[in-house]
């Protein structure tokens, strides 16, 4: 069989940079990967990820908003309607592929971090639980994202929230200065997963863990998937089988790992490309794993 030609790493960074600014841009819009609850509301079409970057600046996306009674995609995710509430309006874009914080174990006092901190809204449950305490660092590549993410602090007056700009696999971030690492569906968009998880482990304190949601293949992707930019940027092209993502972790000298697919993810996963067959291939998981060494 022949190689598949993957795309350029820098091909792959501009491609999402530009797809997540477009949508940290669209004034009072919830889009992403995840689709509307009601499918009448929202046609396929809306659904689909931009086919290039340039197109990112004029899509429309669809809304994780709820009607009829049924849940909302955030709660389809994992969190309560309390958490959805909570947060400033608009820091929630329906990013996301699970609920990090749940699984998180924040305690007071603690310095928790946020890999592609989008518009805040992981960061801002996570100081909601240190109660004052702490601080929360969010990192996201996209200027947008964190300009739409700092004016969602300020709104909030959230004091013990900073948003960084800068790469996930060169993180702005000092030596063993992070007690939790958080990230919710971002991992999967990078093309340099293995620098990812050993900047990670650099900036986690002994003892340090990680605490994400991301999308991992249940078994491999086709090659139209994995070579196309829209896929990657949907968030289902760039997924990394479940063995392979253990072995990353642990070459990192992260232990304890943990990888719980979540099998219900399958329906909406299906939504977020125009390949219906995607919920096939890819599953949401939460994932946890320690800094075990000193």
């Amino acid at each position: 069989m022949k190689d598949i030609q993957l795309p350029d790493s820098e091909k792959i960074r501009e491609f999402v940079r530009a797809r997540y600014g477009a949508i940290a841009e669209q004034a009072d819009a919830s889009c992403g990967c995840g689709p509307t609850c009601c499918a009448e509301e929202a046609p396929a079409a809306t659904a689909q990820p931009v086919a290039t970057a340039a197109q990112a600046a004029t899509e429309t996306c669809c809304a994780p908003t709820c009607c009829g009674g049924e849940k909302s995609y955030g709660e389809k995710l994992g969190y309560s309607a309390a958490d959805l509430a909570a947060a400033p309006a608009g820091a929630d874009l329906g990013l996301g592929c699970g609920n990090p914080v749940a699984i998180a174990g924040i305690k007071r006092g603690e310095t928790v971090l946020d890999l592609g901190s989008g518009a805040g809204f992981d960061c801002f449950l996570a100081a909601r639980q240190l109660a004052g305490t702490g601080r929360v660092i969010g990192v996201d590549m996209t200027q947008a994202m964190v300009t739409k993410a700092r004016a969602n602090a300020v709104r909030g007056m959230y004091q013990n929230v900073e948003f960084r700009l800068g790469e996930i696999e060169a993180l702005p971030v000092a030596d063993a200065s992070v007690d939790l690492i958080m990230s919710n569906c971002v991992i999967n968009l990078s093309p340099e997963k293995n620098r990812v998880f050993n900047e990670a482990f650099r900036v986690l304190k002994p003892g340090g863990r990680l605490a994400i949601a991301d999308v991992v293949a249940t078994k491999p992707l086709p090659p139209e998937l994995r070579v196309k930019l829209a896929a990657i940027g949907a968030c289902v092209g760039g997924a990394t089988p479940v063995d392979e993502l253990r072995a990353l972790l642990t070459a990192a000298g992260f232990g304890r790992v943990e990888i719980v697919p979540k099998e219900s993810s399958r329906a909406y996963i299906a939504q977020w490309t125009d390949d219906t067959t995607a919920g096939e291939f890819v599953v949401s998981a939460l994932i946890t794993a320690y800094k075990t060494t000193v």
